[in-house]
C-alpha cells in the first residue's frame, strides 16, 4: 500500500508540475537517478510513476534519451474507442464539470430521423451539455437518443455519466460506433456556451452508436474548441 501511494504521489506531484508548465513540452524531465534522490525512493517506485505519466499523455519515454515532455495544453481522444466521457476523465487527470443545459422529450425532425434511422416524428431524447475542463468551456455534446431505446433519463444521469445508466441499469449492450471528424465555422450556440478563446472553427466529431444487435439508438455531436484537442488512433498496414 505504501509503494502505491508513493508512486502515486510521484505521478500527481510531476503531472501537476507539469502542468504548471515548470517542465516545459519538448524538455526532458530528470533522470530517474535524480528523481530518486528527490523523492528518496527506489527506482522501481520512479520507473512505475513515469509508465503513469506516459500511459495519461504527459511525457513520452525515449530510448537512451530520458522522457521527455509533451504539451499537455492539447488533450488526446482516442478515434476509435467507445468510451464515456467519465471515463475518459479518469485519463485526462484534470478538473473537469459537466453542464446540463438541456433535456428534453422531442419528435425527431426532418434532419434527424436520417441519422437514427428512425421514422419522423419517433420520440428521442435531446440533451446538450458543456464539459468544462481546467476552468474553460470547451467541449459541448449534443446528444439524441431514441426513447424507444432509453425510456427515461434525469439531469442527474446526464450531469454523471449515460453510459453508465445504460449498462448498468438498463441492461444495453452498446456495442460500436461509426465517427466522423470534421472542421467547421462555430454556430451562435457554441460562442453562447464555449469560451471559444477567440477561434471561429471548431472540431465537430459525429458519432452514430449501435447496440449488440446493430440497432442505431444515439447520435452525437461533440464540438471541441479548435487548439485544445488532439485525436488519436493506432494504426497497422497491413502484410
Amino acid at each position: 500500500m505504501a509503494t502505491t501511494n508513493k508512486y502515486m504521489n510521484i505521478f500527481q506531484e510531476l503531472s501537476g508540475e507539469i502542468k504548471q508548465g515548470i517542465y516545459e513540452p519538448n524538455s526532458l524531465l530528470p533522470s530517474e537517478h535524480e528523481l530518486c534522490e528527490r523523492f528518496d525512493t527506489s527506482r522501481e517506485t520512479i520507473r512505475k510513476a513515469l509508465t503513469l505519466l506516459s500511459q495519461n499523455g504527459f511525457i513520452q519515454k525515449m530510448q537512451g534519451k530520458g522522457s521527455l515532455v509533451l504539451d499537455v495544453s492539447k488533450m488526446t481522444f482516442p478515434v476509435s474507442g467507445l468510451v464515456s466521457f467519465k471515463e475518459l476523465q479518469q485519463s485526462l487527470g484534470r478538473n473537469i464539470t459537466t453542464t446540463v443545459h438541456k433535456l428534453e422529450l422531442t419528435e425527431a425532425e426532418d434532419w434527424l430521423s436520417p441519422q437514427l434511422e428512425c421514422e419522423k416524428e419517433s420520440l428521442v431524447w435531446e440533451i446538450v451539455r458543456a464539459r468544462t475542463i481546467d476552468g474553460e468551456r470547451v467541449i459541448l455534446d449534443k446528444d439524441w437518443l431514441l426513447q424507444s431505446s432509453v425510456p427515461s433519463l434525469t439531469e442527474e444521469i446526464c450531469s454523471d455519466s449515460i453510459y453508465a445508466h445504460l449498462e448498468n441499469h438498463l441492461g444495453l449492450k452498446i456495442s460500436y460506433a461509426k465517427k466522423e471528424i470534421t472542421v467547421e465555422l462555430a454556430t451562435d450556440e457554441d460562442r453562447a456556451l464555449l469560451d471559444l478563446d477567440g477561434y471561429s472553427h471548431i472540431v465537430l466529431v459525429r458519432n452514430y452508436v449501435h447496440l449488440e444487435d446493430t440497432t442505431i439508438f444515439q447520435y452525437t455531436e461533440s464540438r471541441h474548441r479548435l487548439d485544445k484537442f488532439k485525436f488519436v488512433d493506432f494504426a497497422r498496414r497491413r502484410k
